[in-house]
């Protein structure tokens, strides 16, 4: 689907590379993103539509009968996330991000196992281990293990990003891209803080993106800041410029139907003078337990994702038996 010429979205598209954050394969045929990204909330989304039950039985047919019940639970959905993700390349020319189960959050063996494991089911499946990012939550211990896996070609993207110590963190570790959130950060300053989310360029969510993107710029590291978690249209605006900005389908469709024109707001070029910061693991902790906003949003999505990975196990599970 081409989109109007002078459109919000046409425009952005100058600026950034446009993601989508959706599983959802006709969304992302109708609105022809650069790559995509996915987590255990969009795979449920999928799991739940008749479209796709297909893909379900698939996944199912390629468990190993020799497991434990719960070994072959997990197996079948680490199936459906790839085969969704390899439904996805097929429509799109760049990359999709797979993300490692919540629980192992905060266990670095854990973590690096399932990355290879879900790489080895890509490229058994025909797809290079290059149209791959592999999405782990930014705990110390997840950060980590992107370190480890950049360093065998296995890109990461850390995802759950809300201060600028762990985009440091991240960037330090040489991961491919950071996905720091803007939405959960205005969600809770209007929850706690009064803020009224009226104007975005007063957003936290927005000004905790720009303020990552500046230091990274500014010490010329190599990984990509990918904004995510948009509550309205409003918030991705003040972002253009930005690498990469992962959008939904309902926000894209808005995007394209708006005709406002769109400036640029973010620049390499230019940028203030930053005092450099080293982050080791103390720090890095310290950090996070001082900000109470990056603290209980992390937390909380990482417990979120565990909930809605469960919830697909149990969407699976009947079919298992």
């Amino acid at each position: 689907m081409s989109h109007p010429a002078h459109s919000s979205l046409t425009q952005l598209q100058q600026h950034s590379i446009i993601v989508a954050d959706t599983g959802d394969l006709a969304a992302i045929a109708k609105h022809k993103p650069t790559d995509a990204t996915t987590n255990p909330t969009l795979l449920l989304k999928v799991a739940q539509d008749s479209n796709y039950q297909h893909l379900l039985q698939a996944s199912i047919m390629k468990v190993k009968k020799s497991l434990s019940h719960d070994a072959r639970l997990e197996q079948c959905c680490d199936h459906f996330s790839v085969l969704v993700g390899a439904e996805i390349l097929k429509l799109i020319p760049g990359k999709v991000s797979t993300e490692v189960q919540a629980k192992y959050s905060f266990d670095t063996k854990l973590t690096l196992k399932k990355a290879r494991a879900l790489i080895q089911l890509y490229e058994d499946n025909g797809i290079e281990r290059s149209r791959i990012l592999i999405k782990i939550a930014g705990t110390w211990q997840g950060i980590e293990a992107a370190n480890i896996l950049e360093q065998e070609g296995i890109h990461c993207n850390i995802t759950l990003i809300f201060n600028l110590m762990q985009a440091i963190a991240s960037a330090q570790a040489k991961a491919f891209l950071i996905s720091p959130f803007v939405g959960r950060i205005s969600d809770w300053h209007r929850a706690h803080r009064n803020f009224t989310g009226k104007d975005s360029t007063q957003d936290p969510g927005v000004q905790s993106v720009q303020k990552i993107y500046h230091y990274l710029k500014a010490y010329e590291f190599s990984t990509i800041i990918m904004g995510a978690s948009f509550r309205h249209i409003g918030q991705i605006k003040a972002l253009a410029g930005c690498d990469r900005l992962t959008i939904s389908p309902a926000l894209l469709t808005e995007l394209a139907a708006d005709n406002e024109p769109v400036k640029r707001i973010l620049t390499p070029e230019g940028l203030p003078i930053q005092e450099r910061i080293d982050c080791n693991c103390n720090q890095f902790h310290w950090t996070l337990n001082q900000d109470e906003m990056a603290h209980y949003k992390l937390a909380e999505g990482i417990r979120n994702f565990h909930k809605d990975y469960l919830t697909l196990c149990s969407t699976l599970e009947p079919l298992l038996n």
